[in-house]
């Protein structure tokens, strides 16, 4: 099962601290903030998660497969995420 951003909200909303349109807001929110961040080119850390940063790739040559003809891919922006210790411990079974 895929966790998604209405699964989210649910769990929230199961806690019985938000509504569930206020725990969508929160999500979605939450999300937002985050994205805003990679944008600018920041990092975004969860302590006991990860971290998100941005990273940019170098342009590259590659070809078109219909054609053979040689094509220089343009450099690029990429996200990318690297998981806590604490969190690769509890996916191992080394966890709490």
């Amino acid at each position: 099962m895929t966790l998604t951003k209405a699964h989210l909200a649910e769990a929230l909303f199961a806690q019985n601290i938000f509504t569930k349109p206020e725990s969508a807001q929160v999500i979605d929110t939450l999300f937002e903030l985050i994205k805003q961040s990679l944008q600018t080119g920041e990092e975004a850390l969860s302590s006991g998660f990860g971290k998100f940063s941005v990273k940019e790739k170098q342009a590259l040559r590659g070809r078109n497969p219909r054609t053979g003809e040689p094509v220089t891919l343009p450099s690029r922006m990429v996200v990318t995420f690297k998981c806590s210790g604490i969190l690769r411990a509890a996916m191992n079974g080394k966890g709490d």
